[in-house]
């Protein structure tokens, strides 16, 4: 049965869905008892750090599975400027991958998953520089609004407020977590959001979560101590396993991790409130006492836990729809609510209930209409009445609901052509540099979007449950089998533009270069329509006709440039537009689309502008190998620059090959993951001492992804150090070097415009066989000098460079093309 809704104003159908990429999680009745042993405990703990990955997911383990408490971790970035160990994507691409990755580990420990507004600007060295490139009171008020939503009674930083800390986000996450600890008490600290639905709230303590990383151990035995390493049975793991799992989430950082079983000593230092004396939450009641109605739940719940049959945890039903009409009595409203919602969980496990909604298409497109199905299977045969299914006031009941039969019910959603398309809620506005623009107070501090859901009813003992349950896209692969995918709302019409850049000299007269625009219908367009591209303010007509397309059909515009037409030493983007009386509006928005399988799919939008740049610009050679890294643009670019690329792979680097290439360029983190790379040394060296030249992008040397493999022909090492000032003066220590004035004469200005970061990784204890290029400095330490370091061997030359040209290629940075194209210059 289909039921046609023809005026449904979806109100959160643009909210990205529910992270699960996977299957949904079902649970064992182990893990039930789990969480039936959770109701008795009322008490809560914040973990405060700067990224995915700061977390002890070992303690948000423990806190969450033993101690039975409710565990959230504020994370205040998502981790945008780090780097990419799986793919090339950076910026905020990068942070909703992280945000995807912290709550596939938040779905193994079972804490909860918070960020506040902060954006990763990159790795930075003081808590000063991080908090006024954030606004120190901005991202305070989001801490603040976590803390009081969140109400914990114990807030756990991960770092100190020091150079301790490692980092200057480290740093500033200590800071705003103590300064957080007294404001949310404090009603004239942020009033304006005590009128969205929360009240102050002053928690117990807050501590320091000490640790011994690398070189510094802040950890010592005066300090609050307790063991976080133990084994539950229930579970079947330790809190190390756990840990283990969660943490080889962060697969785009490389943090695959084995799993620690045996003692795990963790330590506490107080900055606030008393100190723990056995206990990190003493002095908490996490009793029901601090309800007003401890004796009648606590002994109801008791019961439940010691009555419950792991054969049969339908039996268990009755006593949790009482157990529920207790806790509706009681007046701690927060308390109230949370305890209920575990109970409804609790309902839909034991009873075995199935519950599912699935769209017929992934993407929902304005103006059209998406058919859903509702699937309800009671697989127990629990006694249940008045079972139906709800989606904004569109109902529908079902007259019997017999044992583990599927019960479905199918609908058509009408989607008005106004209804604000998919985007996470983070990147609806303009961001700034230091943060996200947010102005919904409710939505600060959610990890991700609400999804499409549909409520699914029924009465269980007399009482009427409602279930909300995601919409999604489900379909079967024939290798990874079932596969779910959130549902995402669109536009009717998506345009994309082709290359990534286009690159013109300053010399180039009769030279055209083309963009092409595609044109894709997500749904039917038979209107008069009119095409443009944009640049400068200027708008160009392509075409202006009448226009047929079916859903999913392609048009396709190609626009020529002359480069005559660029203004020299320009910077100019052009993109297309699409006008017709029957879109809401005109349309020149693209999808972009992550996909990874450890995470579901990914997709916002954006204007997808091609950048076009007329620079003074020489270059000394044609053909290129490229060994890729981790993931990088950069054979984008320099295909760009007027260069042939070629990819090359194990088998290729041979001495007879490689001596075709005017150079060799490897990708960021190349040595980190092609351990092959060693085995390909002589030939990379023969290759250099015959002519060639190679350029060896950043590396790191540390735990997470040490260099196995040898590199270059003179020894140096692959520091930590970095320049994070991306306007720090550049000096020339070497200014008639040829790397500085073949075949482009680099000056200052080659370096102004650069996003991020200067360098990182540079080079130390370098051989005296090499020559120091460029040296730079953050504010207030001394100049390094081993971010470009160059050493002839034989005919040819060997460069490592820390220099960020993975970043500053891609961002369009002038003077990046025109060193970068120095440094891999043919010798004359």
């Amino acid at each position: 049965m289909i039921k046609k809704i023809t005026t449904l104003m979806i109100a959160v159908i643009c909210m990205q869905s529910a992270a699960i990429a996977q299957t949904p999680k079902t649970y064992t009745s182990s893990e039930i008892l789990q969480q039936v042993k959770k109701l008795n405990v009322l008490g809560s703990v914040l973990y405060i750090a700067a990224h995915p990955d700061d977390e002890n997911t070992r303690l948000l383990a423990y806190l969450a599975n033993e101690k039975l408490v409710r565990t959230g971790y504020l994370s205040l970035t998502r981790g945008d400027g780090g780097q990419n160990l799986i793919g090339d994507e950076q910026g905020i691409d990068l942070g909703l991958i992280r945000t995807q990755e912290l709550l596939a580990a938040r779905r193994i420990d079972g804490a909860e998953q918070f960020f506040s507004r902060a954006y990763d600007f990159g790795f930075c060295k003081t808590p000063e520089e991080a908090l006024k490139t954030w606004g120190h009171d901005k991202i305070l008020s989001d801490v603040v609004w976590v803390v009081r939503k969140f109400r914990p009674d114990v807030i756990i930083a991960r770092f100190p407020e020091d150079s301790r800390a490692g980092h200057g986000h480290h740093a500033a996450s200590g800071i705003l977590a103590r300064e957080a600890f007294d404001a949310a008490a404090d009603p004239t600290k942020f009033p304006e959001q005590l009128k969205e639905g929360v009240t102050v709230w002053q928690a117990k303590r807050m501590l320091w979560n000490t640790f011994n990383f690398g070189n510094t151990n802040t950890t010592s035995e005066d300090q609050f101590k307790l063991d976080a390493g133990m084994y539950n049975p229930l579970l079947g793991k330790s809190y190390g396993e756990l840990a283990a799992l969660g943490r080889s989430q962060h697969k785009s950082q490389g943090f695959g991790v084995p799993a620690q079983r045996g003692q795990a000593i963790e330590y506490f230092s107080t900055i606030k409130g008393d100190k723990p004396a056995s206990d990190l939450l003493d002095g908490v009641d996490l009793s029901w006492k601090r309800t007003g109605a401890a004796n009648v739940i606590q002994s109801t719940i008791d019961s439940i836990y010691k009555n419950y049959s792991p054969e049969h945890p339908e039996n268990s039903v009755s006593q949790l729809v009482r157990l529920y009409k207790k806790i509706d009595a009681i007046k701690d409203e927060y308390w109230r609510e949370q305890k209920q919602n575990d109970i409804k969980k609790l309902l839909e496990y034991c009873s075995g209930l199935f519950m599912e909604a699935t769209a017929g298409s992934q993407y929902a497109v304005q103006g059209d209409s998406l058919k859903i199905t509702a699937t309800f299977n009671n697989r127990l045969g629990v006694a249940l009445t008045n079972a139906d299914v709800n989606m904004y006031d569109i109902y529908h009941g079902f007259d019997v609901l017999k044992k583990d039969v599927n019960a479905s019910f199918g609908l058509s959603v009408y989607i008005r052509p106004d209804q604000k398309v998919s985007q996470p809620y983070w990147l609806e506005n303009k961001m700034e540099k230091g943060g996200f623009n947010v102005t919904d107070q409710q939505l600060i501090g959610r990890a991700e979007n609400e999804p499409l859901s549909i409520l699914f009813g029924a009465t269980i003992d007399g009482v009427n449950f409602k279930f909300k349950k995601p919409v999604r896209y489900k379909y079967t692969d024939p290798v990874k089998g079932e596969i779910y995918q959130p549902v995402q709302l669109i536009y009717p019409v998506n345009i994309t533009s082709s290359p990534s850049m286009l690159i013109f000299k300053n010399e180039d007269v009769n030279v055209k270069k083309t963009i092409h625009f595609t044109i894709q219908a997500n749904t039917a367009v038979n209107d008069a329509a009119q095409f443009k591209y944009n640049n400068n303010s200027k708008a160009v007509t392509i075409f202006d006709s009448v226009i047929h397309m079916n859903k999913g059909d392609r048009k396709f515009a190609d626009v020529a440039i002359a480069g005559d037409a660029v203004a020299k030493n320009s910077k100019d983007f052009y993109g297309g537009k699409l006008s017709a009386k029957s879109f809401h509006q005109d349309q020149f928005y693209a999808v972009h689309k992550i996909n990874y399988d450890h995470i579901p799919e990914i997709a916002y939008n954006f204007y997808d502008q091609v950048p076009v740049l007329k620079i003074d610009l020489k270059i000394a050679g044609s053909l290129v190998g490229y060994i890729p890294g981790a993931g990088d643009k950069v054979p984008q670019a320099l295909e760009q620059m007027g260069y042939k690329v070629v990819m090359l792979k194990q088998t290729d680097l041979t001495v007879a090959n490689l001596k075709q290439f005017d150079a060799i360029v490897t990708g960021v983190r190349a040595y980190n993951i092609n351990e092959w790379l060693s085995n390909s040394y002589d030939a990379l060296m023969q290759y250099v001492n015959d002519g060639g030249v190679l350029l060896t992008q950043y590396n790191t040397s540390n735990a997470i992804g040490p260099v196995k493999a040898k590199m270059s022909p003179y020894p140096f090492t692959i520091s930590r150090n970095r320049v994070t000032d991306e306007e720090a003066t550049v000096n020339f220590l070497l200014p008639d070097h040829p790397a500085l004035n073949y075949p482009n004469k680099i000056t200052a200005k080659d370096f102004e415009g650069w996003v991020q970061e200067r360098s990182i990784y540079n080079a130390e204890n370098i051989d005296a066989s090499y020559q120091r290029i460029l040296s730079m400095k953050d504010p207030n330490e001394n100049d390094q000098d081993g971010s470009l370091i160059i050493a002839n061997y034989g005919k040819g030359r060997f460069i490592y460079t820390g220099l960020v040209f993975f970043r500053e290629l891609p961002a369009a940075v002038p003077g990046a093309y025109r060193l970068f194209a120095n440094l891999i210059a043919a010798a004359k």
